[in-house]
């Protein structure tokens, strides 16, 4: 055992040397970075140029943006008339939050009250369940 000690005792003292090597070796490269600094200047300006040939705003999905028919339990809730996927999720939201269903120690679940029990379907859903759940009660 006395033998591997010494090993190790032995591999650590590179180790420092390396390291006192390193921060010799670090001191000088500092002034080397002052110049890339001033180079990278130049290529900020053209990416600034470049930035307004992508004015182009991104259209919405079509498919998203129309009108979907709400069954019974939905309209209940949010009303009746043809909405976006993301005006119901926002309708829906809307309803949480006045209403205070939000679970207060995990925020992500979602207590039913008496409109919204028989559109979920138990007393509790996940935030994430929501899409699936206006999938199945929208045409």
């Amino acid at each position: 055992m006395a033998k591997s000690a010494k090993k190790t005792v032995k591999k650590a003292a590179p180790k420092k040397a390396v390291k006192k090597a390193a921060a010799k070796k670090a001191a000088p490269k500092k002034a080397a970075p002052k110049k890339a600094v001033a180079k990278k200047a130049a290529p900020k300006k053209a990416a600034k140029k470049a930035a307004p040939k992508k004015a182009a705003k991104r259209k919405p999905n079509a498919a998203l943006m129309a009108p979907m028919t709400l069954n019974d339990k939905l309209a209940a809730v949010i009303g009746n008339k043809p909405l976006s996927r993301g005006q119901i999720v926002k309708k829906l939201w809307d309803y949480f939050k006045k209403n205070k269903l939000q679970d207060p120690k995990n925020k992500r679940m979602i207590n039913a009250d008496a409109l919204l029990k028989p559109l979920f379907g138990k007393a509790q859903v996940s935030m994430f369940e929501i899409g699936g759940i206006i999938s199945k009660n929208t045409k």
